[in-house]
């Protein structure tokens, strides 16, 4: 392999891929990055073996050729060099030597042969939708999965694609967020998937602002394209509960609040609350919210705010960061809080297609 390549893209690439890297993997090959030079272009791929990302840039390629390079090493390097450009070349011994200005470097790799195949994605069906909408999809739900390592099933975020709409689901039991949008496929080609969470925090990382993602499916596998980046993984095996039933039928009683006020004013009270299991206490009455954090032997934080309500007095304890995290992924100014009772569930909504449904603290 013989290549030239600019400093600025192949950092860039390698950012992209080299996150997915296990740095406790038992295989050697497995801490490499891929290189494969063809055609004007450099492929970059890494894997933990659940994972999957390549990246393709531009390169000037006079040798075509494949290799696997030591992630953190091959970064390092690139991220010191003082010019724009550099040139590459790999031995049949897979030894790289790297000169760039006045520098140059020799590092070892190991064939492209022991590195693990790109998953095959065969009969897969395909889906097709905007990389910000999806991103912010992404965003508005991941926070309430679970990280219980013993709940596999609540370890991701659902997308179901059913009835001409995605629907995006995250919950840990405790709490469940919920964003729809419609979508174009064949009616055939409803599926309900389970995204672990590793792969859908590369995900948030990597999706741009616009331009279109192709996400292609299998009952096994799922596989992410968009600037020029493939993002390839395992899905959670099994079958996601049924979120619906969750939802409360009934909305009960209706509070409508500036978003960014209470949060503030969540965050505010929350610097009291010594433990998840205290919680701060809403209480609604006529037009006006009450939100008290106290801690036994600390003291006690008190905010008072203007809504709109209209309803009976109602005072339901939450757990404060559970409260916030809807309310810092959304960008709505208002938000709709309905209400049973104070052992019932919270449900929050927006002027878009979001749910939340939080379970309120028991405070004897």
């Amino acid at each position: 392999m013989k290549i030239k390549v600019n400093k600025e893209a192949i950092i860039d690439c390698l950012q992209k891929v080299q996150s997915v890297i296990n740095p406790r993997n038992a295989l050697p090959v497995l801490s490499n990055v891929l290189f494969k030079a063809q055609k004007g272009k450099l492929e970059l791929t890494a894997t933990d073996m659940s994972l999957t990302v390549r990246a393709t840039m531009e390169a000037d390629v006079s040798e075509p050729g494949v290799t696997t390079l030591p992630a953190k090493r091959i970064f390092g390097v690139f991220r010191e060099l003082s010019v724009d450009e550099a040139e590459m070349e790999v031995n049949d011994q897979n030894i790289a030597s790297i000169q760039a200005g006045s520098s140059y470097f020799r590092i070892h790799g190991i064939s492209e042969a022991d590195y693990p195949s790109l998953p095959e994605m065969a009969d897969a069906q395909s889906y097709s939708i905007d990389q910000a909408v999806f991103k912010n999809m992404l965003k508005l739900t991941s926070y309430a999965a679970s990280v219980d390592a013993n709940r596999p099933l609540l370890n991701g975020v659902l997308l179901s694609f059913k009835a001409g709409k995605l629907s995006v689901v995250a919950t840990d039991s405790r709490r469940l967020a919920l964003v729809e949008q419609e979508v174009e496929f064949p009616a055939d080609a409803g599926m309900d998937l389970i995204v672990p969470l590793k792969t859908v925090d590369e995900l948030l990382r990597t999706l741009g602002d616009a331009g279109s993602l192709k996400i292609l499916a299998t009952p096994k596998q799922i596989a992410f394209e968009f600037d020029r980046i493939l993002i390839v993984s395992k899905l959670v095996e099994g079958t996601y509960p049924n979120f619906r039933q969750v939802i409360p039928q009934s909305n009960g009683e209706r509070v409508s609040m500036e978003r960014e006020t209470l949060l503030t004013a969540v965050r505010r009270t929350s610097q009291l609350v010594i433990d998840a299991v205290s919680g701060v206490k809403l209480t609604f009455t006529k037009n006006r919210l009450e939100i008290l954090a106290t801690a036994p032997e600390i003291g006690e934080a008190r905010e008072t705010m203007d809504v709109k309500y209209k309803g009976p007095d109602i005072a339901i304890s939450f757990n404060p960061a559970f409260l916030m995290d809807p309310l810092k992924a959304l960008t709505t100014d208002e938000v709709f809080l309905d209400l049973m009772d104070d052992t019932s569930p919270g449900v929050m909504r927006s002027t878009i297609s979001f749910v939340y449904v939080l379970m309120p603290i028991r405070v004897s």
